[in-house]
C-alpha cells in the first residue's frame, strides 16, 4: 500500500487525476493535495509519502527546489513531475536532485498512470533487493552443522524476479530491455550486464528463444493460424517469426505443425 503526494496548483488537474487514473491498480490507497509548495512540504514532513507527483511551476515554491528539499528528508522517495518544458532543459539539474521521471503538458491519464507505475515499480524491486540483502546477512551470519558460514547467493533472487517479469510480458512485442530494466530499477547497461551473467545469454537471444519454445506449443495445441500464433508468442513481423522459427528448429512453423500431425 503506497501514497501518493499531488502537488499541484490547478485543482482541475488534481481531480482529473484522482477520477480518471486507476490508482488502486498501483496499489496507491492514499492520495493527500496540495495546491503549492509551502503546502506540500507541510504533508510530506506530516505523512512522508511514497511517491510525489508536483507540477515544476508552483506558487511559493518551485518543482526543482522542493523536489531538492523532501529529497533531503527522504532520500528514498520517488518523484515526477508535470511539466510543460522540453525535459532536457533542466535534465541535469532533475538527476542531480534525483527526480525519477516526468510527465508532459497536456496531461492524459495514460500518461500519469504509465509514469505512477513505473515509480511503483522501482519501489517494489527496492523493497525486494533490500529484503533480499537481509536474508543474505542473515544466512551468512548462521553457521551450519560443519560450523561453515552458510552462503546464500542473491543473484537466485534476481533471476526469479527477471523471469516472472519477463514470462508476464513475452507477449508484448513492445517489451524491451529497457524495461525490464525500469521495472527492476537498475540502469539499461547494468542490466543488460546482469541479465547476460545470469543466463548466459543475451536479453534479446533470450525473449526470441522463449518466444520460440512458446511458439511450439501452440502449433501442437491450437489450430491457430501462423500470423495469429506469432502475434500471440509476441513477434510483430510473421515473416521474421518464421525465419527464427526455421533457423532455430530446422523447420518452419507449417513444417513442424505438419510433422508432429503426421507422426
Amino acid at each position: 500500500m503506497y501514497t501518493l503526494l499531488l502537488v499541484e496548483d490547478e485543482e482541475l488537474v488534481r481531480n482529473g487525476i484522482k477520477r480518471l487514473v486507476p490508482l488502486s491498480e498501483l496499489n496507491i490507497t492514499e492520495i493527500i493535495e496540495a495546491n503549492n509548495g509551502e503546502e506540500g512540504l507541510r504533508l510530506f514532513e506530516s505523512h512522508h509519502p511514497d511517491v510525489v507527483l508536483l507540477d515544476i511551476n508552483m506558487p511559493k515554491m518551485n518543482g526543482l527546489d522542493f523536489a531538492r528539499k523532501i529529497k533531503e528528508l527522504k532520500p528514498n522517495v520517488k518523484i515526477a513531475v508535470i511539466t510543460g518544458y522540453d525535459y532536457y532543459d533542466y535534465a541535469v539539474t532533475a538527476l542531480k536532485i534525483g527526480i525519477d521521471d516526468y510527465v508532459l503538458k497536456p496531461v492524459s491519464k495514460n500518461d500519469v498512470f504509465e509514469v505512477l507505475s513505473k515509480l511503483v515499480n522501482k519501489m517494489k524491486s527496492e523493497e525486494q533487493q533490500s529484503k533480499l540483502q537481509d536474508v543474505v546477512m542473515e544466512f551468512k551470519t548462521n553457521m551450519n552443522n560443519n560450523g561453515q558460514i552458510q552462503h546464500v547467493n542473491d543473484d537466485a533472487g534476481y533471476k526469479a524476479s527477471i523471469t516472472q517479469i519477463v514470462e508476464a510480458n513475452m507477449s508484448n512485442p513492445d517489451f524491451s530491455l529497457t524495461i525490464l530494466a525500469n521495472q527492476m530499477g537498475f540502469s539499461s547497461g547494468y542490466m543488460s550486464v546482469m541479465f547476460k551473467r545470469l543466463f548466459n545469454i543475451s536479453f534479446q537471444d533470450y525473449m526470441v528463444s522463449i518466444r520460440l519454445e512458446s511458439a511450439k506449443l501452440q502449433l501442437l495445441i491450437s489450430d491457430m493460424k501462423m500470423y495469429e500464433i506469432s502475434s500471440t508468442v509476441g513477434f510483430d513481423n510473421p515473416n521474421y517469426f518464421s525465419v527464427a522459427f526455421k533457423k532455430k528448429f530446422g523447420l518452419s512453423p507449417l513444417q513442424y505443425r505438419e510433422r508432429i500431425k503426421d507422426s
